[in-house]
């Protein structure tokens, strides 16, 4: 038997990595006033095409349910989130909420992401200001810092700044020039420009595809930009300062100007950014921005909307880049034992270490050492009960990191289980 392509088990060590995330990201949703909600996983097809057309049929699961009715499975948490906002017509603004949990998309299976995947999510939905778009790029940064990973890169732009640039280069206003413009600038990151410039040659001048090109190659600090190009031509630069001046105030320092950053979907209005890490092929971990557009699809011109989603399993192949060991491995315990007299012992301390909260496996079928040792590749630090050691009143500590081993006395391990942390510094 065999699961449809794309789909993916998701075995004990995959869940504890996203419950890890999981338990970072709704500590600092709540610290930042956000309020958790799960959104419902099936959508009539109708509100998802609010979103983004018809053609969304390509990318999503669909099918009738039993009433004849056309729905789909959710492909993010935005549509779900503004849905409801926008229906609650007594709701206090500004709302802030936030979401973690699964997506279906029927697209091409790659590394990181399969057709069932997992999102984390924030919005805030009211009166446009640049603090709410500082706000979720800082959670986001914050985020970030809270896994440990390093080398993390917050590309910045704003839409109106692209598209305004290019109905100067075309000398149009044509929304579906602009529309597929921005799809090219979309594509930099993924194609060589020559495939793009022979992709779209046949409807456009090259000489002016070419001059987008080079411009969305444009990145760096403020004053690297206005170095090397003429900004007092482009719209929305002074906004875009003002949210770097914002983002500076805040202590986030890890962020970047990029115009190539254009995020592909048309219902973008404002502010976009993007997330990665600098050494990795990935690409990127997490994006968003302004989509005043998606509120007023749903018939509320009186709210504007900014948020980010994250892909939590590109950003559990991130930290295994980066060799980060997530704070349930670093505390899971197992209790070894080196033959059948000294089990009833083990058992005692496995019991201790769980009444005291720390996670802790052994071996329930009588293996021998060798074997309980090789089963215990999940857990951080090993508790060794042995016959000459516990003979002296002591249990064998070792780092299944390092191989360090050291001793500690039952009497000190029964005072304080946490005690058998204290290889963790060897």
């Amino acid at each position: 038997m065999e699961l449809p392509r794309g789909m993916n088990d998701f075995e004990e060590k995959e869940t504890a990595n996203i419950e890890h995330i999981r338990y970072h990201f709704k500590q600092l949703s709540n610290l930042y006033g956000f309020s958790f909600m799960d959104p419902s996983p099936i959508e009539l097809l109708s509100v998802l095409e609010t979103k983004s057309g018809p053609a969304i049929k390509d990318e999503i699961y669909y099918f009738k349910d039993k009433g004849d009715r056309e729905v789909a499975l959710r492909f993010d948490f935005t549509v779900g989130l503004t849905r409801y906002v926008t229906s609650q017509k007594s709701m206090k603004l500004p709302a802030k909420l936030s979401s973690f949990g699964g997506v279906f998309r029927y697209d091409e299976p790659q590394k990181g992401r399969y057709r069932y995947f997992h999102q984390w999510d924030i919005e805030i939905y009211g009166k446009p200001t640049l603090e709410s778009e500082a706000e979720i790029i800082e959670l986001t940064s914050r985020l970030f810092d809270s896994l440990l990973l390093k080398n993390i890169t917050i590309d910045i732009n704003h839409r109106n700044l692209v598209e305004s640039y290019i109905n100067k280069i075309f000398n149009s206003d044509d929304p579906q020039l602009v529309e597929h413009i921005l799809r090219a600038v979309d594509k930099i990151a993924k194609k060589s420009k020559a495939d793009i410039i022979k992709e779209f040659q046949d409807k456009y001048e090259v000489e002016k595809l070419e001059k987008i090109l080079e411009f969305s190659q444009i990145k760096g600090t403020i004053k690297e930009v206005e170095q090397s190009f003429d900004t007092s031509q482009l719209e929305s630069w002074d906004e875009l300062k003002d949210l770097v001046d914002s983002l500076e105030n805040r202590g986030v320092s890890n962020i970047r100007i990029n115009f190539g950053i254009v995020r592909g979907l048309d219902y973008y209005s404002g502010i976009v950014f993007e997330v990665f890490d600098k050494n990795s092929t990935l690409g990127a971990l997490a994006g968003g921005g302004r989509y005043d557009s998606l509120t007023k699809a749903f018939g509320r011109e009186d709210i504007g909307a900014t948020g980010v989603a994250g892909g939590v399993e590109r950003i559990i192949l991130t930290m295994q880049e980066q060799k980060i060991i997530p704070e349930i491995t670093q505390k899971r315990v197992a209790v070894l034992y080196i033959n059948d007299e000294m089990q009833k012992v083990a058992h005692s301390i496995t019991s201790l270490l769980r009444l005291a909260n720390i996670p802790t496996d052994i071996d329930l079928v009588g293996r021998n050492l060798k074997k309980q040792m090789e089963n215990a590749n999940t857990a951080r630090f090993a508790v060794i009960v042995g016959p000459d050691e516990l003979e002296q009143g002591n249990v064998v500590l070792r780092d299944m990191i390092n191989g360090t081993e050291g001793v500690i006395s039952l009497e000190k391990l029964t005072e304080d289980p946490n005690s058998i942390f204290n290889l963790e510094k060897p």
